[in-house]
C-alpha cells in the first residue's frame, strides 16, 4: 500500500503545479502491518543516561535507594539465610561461606549450588519450599518506585492518589507492576536491563513471533473507523545485515490463539484501540515453557505510527492475574538459581505484586487478582497476512514435557497461595534443583554436611543417592572433573571440619 499511496501524494503535488484542480479522492481501503522487535515491561528509568552498570546500585528520582541487591554477595546472602530461627549459627556460617571451597574446581558453581539450595527453602519451618509457596516465607522487603511519572493508560477512569502522570501530563495512569517491580535488579536499566534483553533476544531469535495489523477506510494516519489486529506468527522474525529488524517481509498471523481484534480511530498516526474485556496477545518469554497467552483484562492498545510507515512504537495494557507474574518470572528455570544470578528475591516480588494489586476485584475473597500491567513494544513494517488454512500455534514436542513441568509448578504455587496448604514442588521440574547440588560438590570437603542439612524433595522411582528417575540423562551428560590435589594435611583439616555436627 505505502508505493501506490507515495504515488498519490505526487500525482496531487504534479497537479497543483500545473494548475490543474483535481477533485479528492474517495476513501479506499488501506492495510499496514508491523512485527514486534523489542516487548518489555513498560517500566521507566530515572538513572543517569550514561550508566552503563558499572556499579550494582544505579539510584534515581524513581528509586532512590537503587535496585535490588538479594543474594549478590554472601553478606546479603547470609541476612536472607539468618531469617529462619530453626537454623543453627553453623548452618547459617557454613551455608555463607562453605568451607573447603577454596579446594576444588568448581568454586563458583558449588557455591551458587549451595546457596541455591538454602534459599529455597526459607518457610516458618523445614521443608516447605519457598518459591512454591512464597506466602510461607517472611516478606524480605522490597523497594518500589517513588517516582510519579509512569506509561501506561487510566484503566479504570478514575484519578488515585497513588496513580501515576504520563511524560505527556495525562493523571490516572495504571500501571502498578512499574510500581511494584520498577527497582528490581533485571528489569531496571537504560536500554540494558538483563531480563529485558533476554527476553528480546530470544524472540529475535525464533522463540515467537508477535505481529499486528492495522487497517481502515479513510486516511491511515487520520481514520476515525480503523481495525487493529494483534496475535502470534508463526514464521521467525527475519533480520537486516546489520542484526536490527528486516522491514517489509511477510508474516502470517494466526486467529486462533493469543489473537485480539479490536476497533480503533487515528489521529496524526496515533492509534487509540478501545477498551476490551479480554486483550490476547504473546508473553514476554525468555524460555519455551514460559510462552503462552498474556491475557488482559481490560485491555487496550496504543500504537504511534511512523509518518513513513517503516516503524511504530506503543503500548499494551490491562489487567493481569499477578499469580501468572509471578509465576512466569520465577519458574522460568527456577526460583533460586534466577534469584542468585540476578540478585532479586521472588518472595519479595511475590509480597510487592500482592499488596500493589488493583484490579480484577474478586467477590469471593475480598481482594484483587489483578495487577495494572503495561509493555512496550517497538516494530518494524512487515506484510501481516493471514494463512492458507487455519492453524493452532504450533508446538514444539522436545520441550512439551518441560512445558507440562512449568504448568503443573505454576498449578500447585496458585493452589498455595489460595488455600495456604504447603504445595510440593511437582515432578520434572528445575526447582527441584536435583541433581544439579549434589553433582557440584562431589569434591567438596564439606559436602556431607550440606547433603544432610540442606531440604530437597523426594520423589519416587529415586536410586541409592537419591536422583529421580528423569535425571538420568542428566547425570550422564555432566562431565567428570576430577578433584585438584591438594597437600594432604589441608586436605585432611578440610575433611574434619567437614565431620563436624551441625
Amino acid at each position: 500500500m505505502r508505493p501506490q499511496y507515495r504515488l498519490l501524494i505526487c500525482s496531487v503535488a504534479t497537479a497543483a503545479l500545473s494548475g490543474t484542480f483535481i477533485q479528492p479522492v474517495s476513501a479506499a481501503p488501506w492495510v499496514k502491518g508491523f512485527v514486534v522487535g523489542a516487548y518489555e515491561y513498560a517500566f521507566r528509568y530515572g538513572g543517569r543516561p550514561d550508566f552503563t552498570r558499572g556499579s550494582e546500585i544505579e539510584p534515581g528520582v524513581d528509586c532512590p535507594h537503587g535496585s535490588t541487591v538479594f543474594f549478590s554477595n554472601d553478606a546479603q546472602t547470609k541476612i536472607a539465610v539468618a531469617r529462619q530461627k530453626w537454623r543453627s549459627q553453623q548452618e547459617v556460617d557454613w551455608i555463607t561461606k562453605p568451607p573447603g571451597l577454596d579446594q576444588i574446581r568448581l568454586q563458583a558453581l558449588a557455591r551458587r549450588r549451595i546457596w541455591n539450595r538454602a534459599i529455597a527453602y526459607r518457610a516458618y519451618k523445614r521443608g516447605i519450599e519457598t518459591y512454591v509457596n512464597p506466602w510461607a516465607a517472611d516478606d524480605p522487603g522490597q523497594p518500589q518506585v517513588t517516582g510519579r511519572i509512569g506509561d501506561g493508560f487510566n484503566l479504570d477512569g478514575n484519578i488515585g492518589a497513588n496513580d501515576f502522570v504520563s511524560p505527556d501530563g495525562e493523571k490516572g495512569i495504571d500501571n502498578a507492576l512499574y510500581r511494584a517491580w520498577g527497582c528490581d535488579a533485571p528489569w531496571r536499566g537504560n536500554g540494558n536491563a538483563t531480563l529485558d534483553m533476554r527476553a528480546n533476544d530470544k524472540m529475535q531469535e525464533g522463540l515467537y513471533t508477535m505481529v499486528i495489523r492495522v487497517s481502515g477506510n479513510q486516511d491511515p494516519m487520520n481514520d476515525g473507523d480503523a481495525t487493529v489486529e494483534i496475535g502470534y506468527s508463526p514464521d521467525k522474525i527475519v533480520k537486516d545485515a546489520r542484526g536490527g529488524i528486516a522491514a517489509d517481509y511477510s508474516y502470517r498471523i494466526l486467529t486462533s490463539t493469543q489473537y485480539t481484534k479490536l476497533k480503533a480511530k487515528i489521529k496524526n498516526g496515533v492509534v487509540e484501540t478501545e477498551q476490551v474485556e479480554h486483550l490476547h496477545t504473546p508473553r514476554i518469554a525468555w524460555f519455551y515453557d514460559q510462552t503462552g497467552d498474556a491475557n488482559f483484562s481490560k485491555g487496550k492498545i496504543r500504537l504511534n505510527m511512523a509518518a513513513n510507515g517503516l516503524s511504530a512504537t506503543g503500548l499494551i495494557g490491562g489487567y493481569r492475574n499477578w499469580r501468572d507474574l509471578y509465576a512466569e518470572n520465577t519458574f522460568a528455570q527456577d526460583g533460586g538459581q534466577q534469584g542468585i544470578r540476578e540478585h532479586e528475591d521472588h518472595v519479595s516480588l511475590y509480597y510487592a505484586l500482592r499488596r500493589n494489586a488493583d484490579g480484577m476485584y474478586n467477590q469471593k475473597t475480598g481482594k484483587f487478582d489483578g495487577i495494572s500491567t503495561v509493555y512496550r513494544i517497538k516494530a518494524s513494517s512487515a506484510y501481516v497476512v493471514d494463512p492458507d488454512k487455519a492453524m493452532d500455534v504450533p508446538k514444539l514436542a522436545q520441550e512439551e514435557d518441560r512445558k507440562g513441568a512449568f504448568e503443573a509448578i505454576r498449578a500447585n504455587t496458585i493452589l498455595g497461595i489460595e488455600t495456604r496448604v504447603p504445595q510440593p514442588v511437582p515432578p520434572g521440574t528445575s526447582e527441584a534443583g536435583v541433581p544439579t547440588m549434589e553433582e557440584y560438590v562431589v569434591d567438596l570437603p564439606s559436602k556431607d554436611f550440606f547433603l544432610k542439612i540442606l531440604d530437597r524433595p523426594h520423589y519416587p522411582g529415586e536410586d541409592e543417592n537419591g536422583n529421580p528417575p528423569w535425571t538420568e540423562a542428566f547425570r550422564r551428560s555432566m562431565p567428570q572433573k576430577p578433584p585438584l590435589q591438594k597437600p594432604k594435611q589441608e586436605a585432611d583439616a578440610g575433611c574434619a571440619a567437614a565431620s563436624a555436627t551441625p
